[in-house]
């Protein structure tokens, strides 16, 4: 499998062995005895593993190695061994692609990523044209997926804020809802102008919506007080969590004592604040709760915390998932280390062929590149996302 990647010094690779390396640390391509055979499948990865969005491009990273390790130490797929090289974009849609045109150098195969959604859209286009097998772990744009190559993980934009707005009225957390996006951001105004058409269906009333733009992202004392105004009993964030951190910060400053809700850009808070009180009650609708007690994902995180000390969040589930769901598609089309002929039309083909229980649920593919797994919610209790239970 073939991946492009960003500069050298931002890439791993997970070979057979499964050994931890540190960030930035590259393996050779001819480490283990399978790939010196030639006895391999080649999977990259592109996410940020550094810059402001870091937490996302490493827990996919982090989530995929995982799935790497295990698969194997199983054996591999069909009898062939999986190389696994992760590229950093920065979140940056020209690094993005020059990081795919590293890994399509190195003899990538199949794609895990992008992470990000503006940087997928990019890559994706490069990827259609060469044909190249795509699974965005966690690219919920639309766009990420509009190519036949391309499938997805998570939830695209249109699903998370119906979703959020059907959770939000079935759940009866309120009736009247303000809206803080940023405008300028396709993965933020996608999902809030679907939240904003099924709020009605659910018997919420949008009392407030504000916007803001990555130019005037730090201050958002003007959008609190509105909102605030408004009389809402929730405050709907389908933003990243580096704002979301900012305004619950002045939200508690400013003594504005609401609900707040989110989507999965929440994930990561806690690594923006010192103060864990400030996040106390926040909500954010994700496939994946760490303190679920089914079995895989159990397992999942046991080794996801031996290996990384820190509990896996979604994007860590959404890369460990993207991996098996890649075995699973190659097993379906029936390739091994001796057969890869047309191997990304059998993938592709595959796709709307193969069901795959993940630790993010159990998905089942369309041929526009879409899954329609379940949703849940988590909440914050003492600095802590667990599953969250109407009381």
């Amino acid at each position: 499998l073939t991946a492009c990647g960003g500069s050298d010094s931002a890439s791993t690779t997970a070979a057979a062995a499964g050994e931890s390396k540190a960030e930035g640390e590259s393996a050779a391509a001819g480490e283990s005895s399978a790939a010196a055979d030639g006895a391999v499948f080649k999977i990259g990865g592109i996410g940020p593993v550094t810059g402001g969005a870091a937490v996302y491009g490493l827990a996919v990273q982090h989530g995929a190695e995982v799935a790497v390790k295990e698969i194997n130490e199983a054996g591999g797929i069909n009898g062939a061994q999986i190389e696994f090289q992760f590229q950093d974009d920065e979140h940056d849609a020209e690094k993005s692609v020059n990081a795919y045109n590293t890994l399509k150098d190195w003899g990538m195969q199949a794609l895990v990523g992008t992470t990000t959604s503006a940087p997928c859209i990019a890559v994706a286009d490069k990827t259609a044209a060469d044909n190249m097998f795509q699974i965005t772990p966690s690219g919920s744009a639309v766009e990420c997926a509009a190519n036949p190559n391309v499938f997805r993980v998570c939830y695209s934009d249109p699903a998370q804020g119906t979703a959020s707005a059907k959770y939000i009225g079935e759940h009866k957390l309120a009736s009247k809802v303000a809206v803080i996006y940023d405008s300028s951001d396709v993965y933020s105004s996608g999902i809030y102008e679907k939240f904003a058409q099924e709020a009605p269906n659910q018997g919420l009333e949008v009392v407030d919506a504000e916007a803001f733009t990555a130019d005037s992202n730090k201050d958002f004392s003007t959008q609190l007080q509105k909102a605030k105004e408004s009389g809402a009993e929730l405050v709907f964030l389908p933003i990243y969590y580096t704002e979301a951190s900012l305004i619950l910060a002045q939200a508690d400053s400013m003594g504005f004592e609401t609900k707040f809700f989110g989507c999965d850009g929440i994930d990561g808070i806690l690594t923006k604040i010192s103060d864990k009180t400030i996040v106390e009650g926040l909500m954010m609708l994700t496939p994946f709760a760490s303190d679920s007690k089914e079995p895989d994902v159990v397992a999942f995180v046991g080794k996801y915390k031996e290996k990384y000390n820190a509990d896996p969040n979604q994007f860590a589930a959404d890369g460990y998932d993207a991996i098996y769901v890649i075995k699973a598609a190659i097993e379906k089309a029936g390739f091994s280390k001796d057969n890869t002929k047309d191997f990304q039309k059998g993938l592709v083909a595959s796709m709307t062929q193969i069901e795959v229980d993940g630790v993010t649920g159990t998905m089942k593919w369309t041929a526009d590149g879409e899954n329609n797994k379940g949703a849940m919610a988590l909440v914050f209790r003492d600095g802590v996302a667990v599953a969250f239970e109407k009381k």
